[in-house]
């Protein structure tokens, strides 16, 4: 086994790519515990006290996460400092104030305990949730939840600000206002047990541009502070006491990475051509207003995926029709003339909205459940609401509308017999918007995509979920780490039915967009434009590696590259072609 120059044994942990970039040091380990919250009963006489108490407290959080968010504004940029606006929203969701309220009133424990309890509840609702980057901002609330608490108890926060030389930070986690206090001059790298690559701290790692690598379990109890760390944020791989071997070889990688990034952000001003002159469409996926500013950075046409449900969740109740409108509208002016796909609101189940238990029962099966078009079309106030935002939206620019989790036609029925409503109300209303709107839907259960060949003839287009749609065909909860190894994106069965799904839509004259993670991979992109689909929509920082790829590549050789995949039985054997292929086109140095 290889050992470093003080003869300690080299040790090699695997964890999540976050933010790319190779870095060599010293670890500080930060560990942050929760607060600990005494319980007691308030005396009668000192409820009105009590309350007071809280609202204090609520106040000195809001200005010091205004403090913050002015620091990180400074320092980092305003797209940044806007990680902030979720928390300043916690603060400001009456829900959770007022339950907290109710709570201490009818326990008459101290309102330390009733708001950890309350806020508890909504931090375990988050983190069920399905959707990756949305479970992650149960991060926001547990983060604002602590700081609160210290305010309440008079207890001073620990800071990364305590960083004063060059170091590897090394943490269990790292809360939204830990990796502001991070001062970049002085990290070289970030590295948590826990977390994803859409956490708060992979987002300041990369607003930061230092390496970070996430999920690598237990580190925290592996690392001694000053031990000696490589970070690779391109394989997600975290070596501890590096041999001069390691570094060595490391070193000539790194050099290699960064020639290869410069090329890619070079080709991302190119258009996406292949080879033999077909030209491919890439477009971004989005779950806020605000993130226009990255569409245009990394040059996507338009946006493939607008997620709604961020304007629901984060506001912490029903957004109204013209609120909806505002944000609609924003994205629209903001893009045009390109297009923009709104995805209607895909909530409940495993998406509920916190203060509004009442709307979304507990379920056994969320994923499976009461959720997305079934909830709409179930509570049609809220629904048309959405659909009469969207369309008045549609007549300030390209705007296009598709529905998540259709199950078949007689479901996509009844949705459009609702979008008709609200066209004629806002004919009556005499206000404007596109009568030409595209509809189309999402295809993401086995049931839509057996039956494409039907749908297709009701619709203008198709976007393909390969999140989901995977995860149901292999019946693979994608979240469960027991069985993450069976959800296979190349199963002969997934290739079969995106090649089902996009011949039927092609045989009635409408598009195909991939909207999942798939069409985000270089190594499956090629295998979704060979098997025909149409446009590929993808986080807006994969663009240009995928936008390389496209170009480096005939799209025939795409086309060769499906027919082969088709044939084979194996999904190992696919995926092995599927790299071999990208591999040929995309070459380091």
């Amino acid at each position: 086994m290889p050992t470093d120059k003080r003869g300690k044994s080299e040790i090699l942990v695997q964890g999540i790519a976050a933010s790319h970039g190779i870095a060599y040091g010293q670890a500080f380990l930060y560990i942050q515990s929760d607060v600990e919250v005494p319980a007691y009963q308030v005396e009668p006489d000192k409820n009105s006290e009590e309350i007071a108490r809280f609202e204090q407290a609520i106040l000195v959080t809001r200005q010091q996460i205004q403090k913050i968010m002015s620091e990180v504004d400074k320092n980092l940029g305003s797209e940044e400092a806007r990680i902030f606006d979720a928390h300043l929203l916690v603060l400001e969701d009456q829900a959770l104030i007022s339950e907290t309220i109710r709570e201490f009133e009818a326990s008459g424990k101290n309102v330390e305990t009733c708001f950890n309890k309350v806020s508890q509840r909504y931090i375990k609702a988050f983190s069920e949730i399905d959707d990756e980057y949305l479970r992650e901002r149960s991060g926001d609330i547990r983060d604002v939840a602590q700081r609160v608490l210290q305010n309440l108890l008079g207890h001073s926060s620990q800071s990364l600000s305590q960083l004063v030389e060059k170091r590897v930070v090394v943490a269990n986690d790292i809360s939204p206002s830990d990796a502001a206090g991070i001062d970049s001059s002085q990290a070289l790298a970030i590295v948590t047990d826990s977390g994803s690559k859409t956490s708060h701290a992979v987002i300041v790692a990369r607003s930061m541009k230092v390496p970070a690598v996430v999920g690598v379990r237990d580190l925290t109890r592996q690392v001694q502070p000053g031990d000696w760390i490589l970070v690779d944020g391109y394989e997600g791989v975290v070596i501890l006491n590096p041999s001069q071997q390691t570094l060595f070889r490391y070193g000539q990688i790194q050099l290699q990475k960064k020639g290869f990034e410069q090329r890619l952000m070079e080709a991302n001003r190119r258009p996406a051509v292949t080879l033999d002159g077909v030209t491919v469409t890439l477009r971004a996926n989005i779950e806020k207003a605000d993130e226009t500013a990255l569409v245009k950075e990394y040059l996507a046409e338009g946006v493939g995926l607008f997620r709604t449900e961020f304007l629901y969740l984060n506001a912490g109740e029903i957004p109204s029709e013209q609120a909806q409108y505002l944000a609609y509208k924003e994205v629209a002016e903001a893009l045009a003339p390109a297009s923009v796909v709104i995805r209607t609101l895909d909530l409940g189940g495993d998406k509920p909205m916190a203060g509004h238990a009442h709307l979304f029962p507990r379920e056994d099966n969320p994923f499976l459940g009461y959720r997305a078009i079934r909830f709409c079309l179930d509570n049609p106030a809220i629904f048309k609401d959405q659909l009469r935002a969207i369309l008045r939206a549609s007549a300030h620019g390209e705007i296009q509308l598709m529905y998540p989790m259709i199950s078949g036609r007689e479901e996509l029925a009844r949705a459009n017999a609702v979008l008709a409503e609200c066209k004629e109300e806002l004919k009556a209303r005499k206000i404007a918007f596109n009568p030409k709107l595209q509809v189309g839907t999402m295809i993401e259960i086995p049931s839509a995509a057996v039956t494409a060949d039907l749908l297709a003839k009701d619709c203008d287009f198709f976007s393909i979920g390969t999140n989901d749609l995977i995860q149901y065909l292999l019946a693979v909860d994608r979240v469960n780490d027991r069985i993450a190894h069976l959800y296979e994106p190349t199963h002969p069965a997934v290739l079969r039915m995106l090649k089902f799904v996009i011949d039927s839509a092609h045989r009635q004259k409408i598009k195909v967009s991939v909207c999942g993670e798939m069409a985000g991979d270089a190594i499956y992109a090629p295998l979704l434009l060979g098997l025909g689909a149409d446009e590929l929509s993808m986080t807006p920082p994969l663009i240009p590696a995928v936008k390389y790829l496209v170009r480096s590549m005939k799209l025939s050789d795409a086309q060769a590259l499906a027919e082969k995949a088709l044939a084979l039985t194996s999904a190992k054997e696919i995926l092995a072609l599927c790299d071999e292929f990208s591999r040929m086109r995309v070459k380091l140095t």
